[in-house]
């Protein structure tokens, strides 16, 4: 109910700017655990404020250190694959794919929070289209922000609970609500869940312009980074070129900086940076599921993860992203003997969520699925030879083509995304573990353990 829509974390992001707008709160100094509507929908402001009181639920933490934040759900994806070998510590049970339980810490905070920010994001919905006080164009700025937000994260609920969107099997989608509701939903079908998603993010497409506050809120680029991402898994190639291609703007020239690459991925001003998750010494997550933390081996962090020595034999010596060392001066083949310098650990340190490349690559590849692989070359190279002076042009064609972009891809995105898993997954392959990894093992295309299953809470909801 749209009564009780803020608390906790909202309310103190809400009250802050609703304070000078309002006496309601000077005239009753009763503690509150929420705010009036007409209130928070009273003005633009307060309703911005809501909506970023919401983007801050993206880095909560809800049960421990592997289970704190978006960043939490993308790095567990990470270690899935094989280019990253991770302690038995937080996210040790990921690597060893021994998370798939109902009841288990993965399947219930993967759950959780999409589910919590689309319950927030379906009230700021409601509330800003019933508002009498905000312009029609405030509107549009807020819905399309909401609308992109849903939609990202039913994707994410898509990528972690249903089948891939071109495997031949139709298990149950996780519900859909538009609407908030303390009712549960009916389980969902693969075209609805994804209709639900690019029908949400082309609103918001259409809703949004290029302006915003700061890197961690979204633009129409960012929605229609959500979109190329979305339509690259359900292998919509038109699509996936157009929205990757206006993202980033079509040059790559004006977007791409190599020297940042060495930088530590830690400042949210990188200009390669499309969207972030921002950290502040007030507002830090401190070690909390933090690739940094975990992929930092100077700074006082875990020093969990590690680099697969077949993976680190991918980089040229001269590619400025080969930030591989010996640190711990392990044997060969040991399964600790790599380490990156790619992240740097402090609280301070924003977190990527979409950088610039990935959309190039996403434009790279469905050039190739449209059979216009010159193009594709063109764009892979314009990764490749601004991360490696020495690099040559390539010319390759054909499937050794597709390969080399979705190795691109590995290269230039370890550690942030998953990319590897996501790969695997929507282009229905296995995993296959070669090289010095702690645990080796095979997951076949269509193995169970490429979904994870519904929480018991949930449910025991229904019941």
């Amino acid at each position: 109910m749209i009564q009780f829509l803020i608390k906790g974390v909202l309310l103190a992001v809400v009250v802050s700017t609703i304070f000078s707008c309002s006496s309601d709160f000077l005239d009753d100094p009763k503690p509150k655990d929420s705010i009036a509507p007409e209130i928070v929908f009273g003005s633009n402001e307060g309703a911005t404020s809501f909506l970023s009181g919401i983007l801050r639920l993206q880095r909560m933490s809800m049960i421990n250190d592997e289970a704190s934040g978006l960043h939490s759900i993308l790095f567990a994806r990470s270690v899935k694959g094989t280019d990253l070998i991770q302690k038995q510590i937080w996210f040790g049970d990921d690597y060893d794919y021994q998370v798939y339980v109902s009841t288990g810490t993965r399947a219930v905070f993967s759950w959780r929070l999409p589910y919590k920010i689309i319950d927030q994001v379906n009230n700021l919905i409601q509330g800003v289209e019933a508002s009498t006080k905000i312009s029609p164009a405030d509107k549009d700025v807020l819905i399309g922000q909401a609308l992109a937000l849903r939609g990202y994260y039913y994707f994410q609920l898509a990528i972690e609970f249903g089948d891939a969107y071109l495997s031949p099997e139709h298990h149950a989608f996780p519900p859909i609500y538009t609407k908030p509701s303390s009712t549960p939903a009916p389980f969902a079908t693969k075209e609805e869940f994804f209709n639900r998603i690019t029908e949400d993010l082309e609103g918001a497409v259409s809703r949004l312009n290029e302006n915003r506050e700061n890197k961690s809120y979204i633009n129409k680029a960012v929605a229609q980074a959500f979109l190329a991402q979305a339509y690259q898994y359900m292998g919509k190639w038109e699509l996936a070129q157009k929205n990757a291609k206006e993202a980033y703007g079509g040059d790559s020239a004006a977007i791409l900086r190599a020297s940042e690459y060495n930088q530590g991925f830690a400042s949210i001003q990188a200009t390669e940076w499309l969207w972030a998750l921002p950290q502040s010494t007030d507002q830090t997550v401190y070690y909390r599921s933090h690739p940094h933390a975990m992929m930092d081996h100077v700074a006082v962090a875990y020093h969990g993860t590690f680099i697969n020595d077949a993976f680190v034999q991918q980089f040229s010596p001269t590619d400025v992203r080969n930030l591989f060392r010996n640190f711990y001066e392990k044997p060969a083949g040991d399964w600790q003997e790599y380490t990156t310098s790619k992240f740097a650990f402090t609280f301070e340190s924003d977190i990527p969520i979409i950088r610039y490349p990935e959309l190039i690559l996403i434009e790279a590849e469905a050039a190739y699925h449209l059979g216009d692989e010159p193009k594709a070359q063109a764009l892979l190279d314009e990764i490749r030879q601004n991360r490696d002076t020495a690099a040559q042009v390539t010319t390759v064609d054909g499937t050794a083509l597709f390969e080399a972009i979705l190795l691109e891809r590995r290269k230039e995105l370890y550690g942030e995304c998953g990319v590897e898993w996501f790969d695997a997954k929507r282009l229905v392959r296995g995993i296959n573990r070669i090289g010095n990894h702690r645990t080796k093992l095979s997951i076949a295309p269509l193995d169970k353990r490429f979904q994870l299953p519904i929480p018991q809470e949930e449910l025991d909801a229904r019941n």
